[in-house]
């Protein structure tokens, strides 16, 4: 047998062995910034506390909202941010805890479907 091929019955292999996932119990959550180094702290410090496996900070973006009775535009930053669902409220009040702003974003969704080994990484990696 060509190393290639078992190679890729060695990777389905895994993958079928690890495709134990449960729909839902790990989520991104997302948080808005006003700078990167507001973004950089706080994304630290979710992956210190182990609030967080990873944060992506996406820089420039725009937001448009209503704040206040008037319509505002911000660049700002966002944070992607995966997670166990259970470690949702404690990361929400985590980021109100250091967050400069008088209200600030934080929302998720639950993750569906993956990488298998992706979402086997995130759970090591944020306790229960």
């Amino acid at each position: 047998m060509s190393p290639v091929l078992l190679r890729l019955i060695g990777l389905r292999a895994f993958s079928m062995a690890t495709e134990t996932y449960v729909s839902g119990s790990l989520s991104a959550a997302y948080v808005t910034c006003p700078n990167d180094k507001v973004a950089k702290d706080i994304a630290r410090g979710l992956v210190e506390k182990k609030l967080a496996a990873c944060v992506n900070i996406i820089p420039q973006i725009t937001s448009i909202y209503e704040w206040k009775g008037k319509i505002e535009e911000d660049s700002e930053v966002l944070l992607m941010i995966k997670t166990r669902s259970s470690k949702v409220p404690s990361l929400t009040e985590y980021v109100r805890s250091v967050h400069p702003y008088e209200v600030c974003e934080v929302i998720s969704v639950p993750i569906d479907q993956g990488n298998p080994p992706y979402l086997s990484w995130v759970e090591d990696t944020v306790p229960k």
